[in-house]
């Protein structure tokens, strides 16, 4: 028996040993499992492998698990170093794989990685149950929560103790066992299923193609877009003729001059009826079963509906709240439009048209008659907005705010050859963090903006994790003769995703996991528009891309002239998919989701709110990616409430000047620095010395 005994033992060290040299092979060969060994640490994109990320994240999540258990079995008394901090500090290797995954699926995404995707989303759902449903770790965090009034801890720990805390409770660390298991199996289908919506969106982006092999069907297209569609053509192998996509670069330009009415409401139509066709690409079963769990999750938390559960966290706090401001914008944004719609008909009726407004026609004809009102011309105006010169415009504007220096890298990785990278630096010439840009459309990338990180910044025991931020977007491409020239609008969304990208740079957190309430994080993002359009910050960025000639103060009149044309329809247009988003996450019973009519619930939705046939919603549910994908369920209204504090925010700079370094620097300190470290509303009283009104915002959209 002894000698079985020790035969037994030596086998299991043989296994040890088989399985740590395994490992030690593994990590040789993906570069997730040892150092990047690249410069300022950022991931080494040009050794990286779509067969590196599964084995990684499996591993990350074997080291958590590890790290819990060892947390959770401390025989020591519970303390915030030996329980809060510990926790926040696992899954190192878990969270630097993730980062890196997650902004290559919305980037640079391929058939092998959604399905390494669809493999480990429910592995890292259950274990981040697993973490949230550990009995043991959640008696000792809520020991720690007990005592937090004697614990002399610093605001930013506090803040982060009730977070966990928090997120226990939210988790499901109360409930019963059967409940407990309900909720993995409730998380492990929302996982897949939101990855299948998302999937089934850049498919449908994919599958679409206006091509046109008739000169005549170029009617009204500016050089500049026919160029574009040539070279869309060409790479997909249909030279001589023109191709025309679902992208926001191709499609809004198209609609906008195109004088054939058939052709634009052609395209328009495939953009609004996305994931809507009852085929393998169709989304209306997938996001009522995704409702149908969250009204599932809700109500086993304890909420009567789930954007109960969501705005709970956020400054609006309740449904309600949201309800409030939405409506409260609502009524002028509608008179607008409306008188918008009117002057559009008028157009329309005194050109010969014998035809209705149709939502395929408003940017068309809206393009006509802001011409005829304020002489601004589209084809004018883009010539000054160089991409480059814009994105150095929003350099400058951070480098006299906040003595930010950008310098450009060729010596650092890339994960493709779109991306530009910058290190940032103070202005005495320390390093800040790297920023990567990536502007331009492509098939593999999800539509829309955002900003992203490949590593958070951490600052712990006076050393700092520096971070790694990505700003993408999907801007005009430059043509064979042309640079990429913005309109307006992707201007202002570049400084926007610019704004979340200084916001990440200047974190000065001390934990790796604070939590930015979704209706307070959009406030860095949108102060950053208010620069974009001032004459003196125009003037240091907006040159002829041709000529070098500074954009023309007649030019800038007429634009600022302009800046309330069309906000009736912008507004409408926002402000109904927010309340489309708040319906569907009141809900509280969703009767036979496999069969619930998703067409006549938008349909019900709108007509409640007196949406005019002329505007579609800006996202219907079928593609509404940002609250059946995304991080916005019930909380796509966090635009507007940031809209309320940036609004009101940036009268404090226009109350002294529009770089006061006082001002500049109250605003660093306490919102860019500071956010999750202490109460949203605490911090921007900080800033302003009181509570945000809505009155700026009302004025500058002429609401008031």
């Amino acid at each position: 028996m002894k000698n079985i005994k020790i035969k037994t033992i030596k086998i299991h060290i043989l296994f040890v040993l088989l399985f740590l040299a395994a490992f030690a092979a593994a990590a040789e060969d993906n570069p997730f499992l040892s150092a990047y060994n690249t410069p300022f640490d950022v991931p080494p994109f040009d050794k990286i492998k779509v067969e590196h990320y599964l084995p990684a994240l499996k591993q990350g999540i074997v080291q958590q698990q590890a790290e819990i258990r060892a947390i959770a079995a401390n025989p020591e008394p519970p303390s915030f170093a030996n329980t809060v901090e510990a926790l926040d500090n696992s899954g190192a290797l878990l969270r630097a794989v993730e980062n890196v995954f997650n902004a290559m699926r919305s980037a640079d995404t391929n058939d092998r990685l959604q399905a390494v995707a669809r493999e480990v989303s429910p592995l890292i759902t259950r274990n981040r149950d697993d973490m949230f449903l550990n009995e043991k770790l959640f008696q000792r965090v809520k020991a720690v929560y007990a005592q937090k009034d004697l614990l002399n801890l610093t605001e930013a720990q506090q803040t982060i103790l009730d977070e966990y805390y928090t997120n226990f409770v939210r988790g499901g660390a109360n409930l019963t066992p059967d409940n407990k298991d309900r909720l993995r199996k409730i998380n492990e289908e929302l996982a897949v299923l939101s990855l299948k919506f998302a999937d089934n969106v850049l498919a449908e982006d994919n599958r679409f193609q206006l091509v046109l092999e008739q000169q005549n069907d170029l009617a009204g297209l500016p050089r500049w877009v026919v160029d574009e569609a040539s070279q869309a053509a060409a790479g997909r192998g249909l030279t001589g003729k023109w191709v025309f996509t679902l992208a926001k670069t191709s499609l809004i330009p198209f609609l906008q001059f195109s004088e054939k009415r058939h052709l634009r409401e052609k395209i328009f139509n495939a953009y609004i009826t996305r994931c809507n066709h009852g085929d393998s690409l169709d989304n209306k079963a997938i996001l009522t079963r995704i409702v149908s769990l969250r009204i599932d999750k809700a109500k086993l938390l304890g909420y009567g509906n789930f954007a109960e559960f969501m705005v709970e966290r956020n400054m609006a706090k309740t449904p309600t709240n949201v309800y409030d401001l939405l409506y409260k914008l609502w009524k002028p944004a509608l008179a607008a439009a409306k008188n918008e719609a009117a002057a559009l008909q008028e157009l329309i009726d005194k050109e010969g048209g014998k035809f209705k407004l149709q939502p395929w026609d408003w940017w068309f004809y809206s393009e006509k008659l802001r011409k005829s009102r304020y002489s601004l011309d589209d084809d004018v105006v883009r010539p000054y907005f160089k991409l480059e010169n814009v994105r150095d415009g929003a350099f400058q504007v951070a480098n006299k705010l906040y003595g930010l220096k950008f310098i450009e890298k060729i010596d650092i990785p890339k994960y493709h050859p779109d991306a530009r990278v910058f290190e940032v630096q103070e202005a005495d010439g320390s390093h800040v963090g790297i920023l990567y840009t990536d502007y331009f459309p492509r098939p593999t990338k999800q539509s829309g903006a955002w900003a992203g990180a490949l590593r958070r910044a951490l600052r712990k025991d006076n050393k700092k994790v520096t971070p790694v931020i990505t700003n993408n977007g999907n801007f005009t491409k430059p043509t064979v003769d042309r640079p990429a020239l913005l309109n307006f609008d992707e201007v202002k969304t570049l400084f926007h995703e610019f704004g979340h990208g200084l916001n990440s740079l200047l974190s000065q957190s001390s934990f790796n996991r604070p939590y930015t309430p979704r209706d307070f994080s959009e406030l860095p993002s949108q102060i950053m528009e208010n620069w974009a359009l001032d004459p003196e910050v125009l003037k240091l960025y907006a040159r002829h891309y041709q000529t070098g000639e500074l954009i023309p103060q007649e030019l800038i009149d007429k634009m600022k002239k302009a800046t309330l044309f069309n906000k009736g329809f912008d507004a409408v247009e926002y402000l109904a998919a927010s309340i489309l988003d708040m319906d569907w996450h009141t809900l509280n019973e969703l009767t036979g989701p496999d069969k619930f009519d998703v067409e006549k619930f938008e349909a019900d939705s709108m007509n409640k709110i007196g949406m005019i046939p002329e505007i579609v919603v800006r996202y219907r549910s079928p593609y509404f990616s940002h609250i059946f994908r995304g991080g916005y369920s019930a909380g796509y209204y966090g635009y507007t409430w940031s809209e309320v504090l940036d609004a009101d925010a940036f009268e404090a700079f226009k109350e002294t000047s529009l770089f006061d370094p006082k001002t500049a620097l109250a605003f660093r300190k306490n919102i860019l620095e500071k956010g999750g470290s202490a109460d949203a509303m605490v911090l921007y009283i900080r800033f302003r010395g009181a509570p945000p009104k809505i009155e700026p915002l009302l004025k500058r959209n002429g609401f008031n």
